[in-house]
């Protein structure tokens, strides 16, 4: 298991034009071969009157489930280079589909490989990713006179907290990143002279999008 992964937290899509011929490349999220396949089905029928819906999709934590399709289009020259940028990108739990309107003029192979490469990465600008990192819930007891170091400490690794309550003395409870829960626990058993509390809970996922904190459930093996 990877101890951190990209994935889409929102959609979005990104459009380019190229000799005439549109490319629109709409992302999602998915966790399922289902989920994928329901996106692409609506897709397909939202652009039904275009010339080609290629798609490509990659599922699980090690890219365990990856499929794509030219759609009509020459072997090679879509769905495999749209699976590629999302394999390039490391970005897992995605699918998109790139839809051409033909605008008369034939690109030739490598003119298609470009187009729908470029219209992936426009399409992933436009969606919000994130980045999911396994987490362990800490919680801390100190007396006052240590919150000032164990807030540095903290601070210092970026590891955020998630509520404090201070009454005759405080309680913090941090998520610390799994790779630095040993070291943490280190430095502030030596910053507090060993006064403060320690106890490591339960272990779970989450992302920091623009400082923000969003947990997940722990997931199992997929």
């Amino acid at each position: 298991m990877p101890e951190s992964y990209k994935f889409t937290y929102i959609g979005g899509s990104g459009e380019i034009i190229e000799k005439k011929s549109r490319f629109i490349a709409t992302v999602h999220p998915v966790k399922t071969e289902e989920e994928a396949l329901s996106f692409i089905d609506g897709i397909r029928r939202q652009y039904w009157d275009a010339s080609h819906n290629c798609t490509a999709f990659t599922i699980g934590k090690n890219h365990q489930l990856t499929r794509c399709s030219d759609d009509r289009e020459p072997s090679g020259t879509a769905g495999r280079p749209m699976l590629d940028v999302l394999l390039g990108e490391d970005l897992h739990d995605t699918a998109v589909v790139v839809t051409r309107y033909f605008g008369g003029t034939l690109l030739g192979t490598g003119g298609l490989v470009r187009a729908y490469t470029a219209a992936v990465r426009e399409g992933l600008k436009k969606a919000v990713i994130l980045e999911k990192r396994p987490g362990v819930r800490l919680s801390i007891h100190t007396d006052y006179n240590g919150v000032g170091k164990i807030q540095y400490i903290l601070n210092q690794s970026q590891i955020p907290i998630l509520r404090s309550e201070y009454t005759d003395s405080v309680f913090l409870e941090a998520l610390a990143p799994v790779s630095l829960l040993t070291s943490t626990i280190a430095a502030i058993t030596e910053g507090t002279s060993g006064q403060a509390l320690l106890s490591p809970g339960d272990h779970c996922q989450y992302a920091l999008p623009d400082g923000e904190i969003l947990l997940f459930e722990e997931e199992g093996q997929e």
